[in-house]
């Protein structure tokens, strides 16, 4: 299967249009195109800053691979594995 971009640390194979955003790997970025799950949880993922078009990088993840730290609109947040599986994005290649 091919990657989503050229970055060594990626981790996501499969279609390139689109992924969950906790299978990207530390250095990766791409742009929200969808929030699912639940309503309390989607409203919530909204309210943080996780709307459609805007740009999200994986900055680091916590030695056991949960939480994971993103960046968007200028400031860092921290996720669980299960709020960041409800965020769809294309990735950006390399």
């Amino acid at each position: 299967m091919k990657k989503a971009c050229e970055f060594a640390g990626c981790n996501h194979v499969g279609p390139v249009d689109s992924c969950s955003l906790h299978a990207l790997g530390v250095g990766c970025h791409g742009t929200v195109t969808s929030i699912g799950g639940d309503p309390d949880v989607r409203r919530r993922l909204l309210e943080m800053g996780f709307c459609n078009s805007t740009t999200v990088e994986v900055v680091r993840r916590a030695p056991l691979g949960d939480p994971i730290e993103f960046k968007l609109r200028g400031y860092c947040l921290s996720l669980r594995k299960e709020q960041a599986q409800f965020v769809q994005i294309t990735p950006h290649a390399r």
